[in-house]
């Protein structure tokens, strides 16, 4: 039993790598990447924007604490 379930183990990753490669060989891998970083970006720009309003004061005391961590480049 043991030699069939080897046997068996070696075609299934055989078969699972040729399928890999077959992926990543088209464009189908490359274009739900750039969709998810497309999602991802449009997400943070919402967050960003949703909160220009409610959080001005916090970004004004960002600014300052960077000025007072890096004098230098403040100016």
């Amino acid at each position: 039993m043991s030699i069939r379930d080897g046997i068996f183990t070696t075609v299934a990753v055989a078969v699972s790598a040729v399928a890999l490669a077959g992926l990543l060989g088209t464009d189908a891998y490359s274009r739900a990447a750039g969709a998810e970083a497309r999602g991802l970006h449009a997400l943070t720009m919402q967050m960003q924007m949703a909160c220009a309003a409610e959080c001005e004061g916090e970004q004004a005391r960002i600014v300052q604490l960077r000025e007072l961590r890096n004098p230098e480049a403040a100016r």
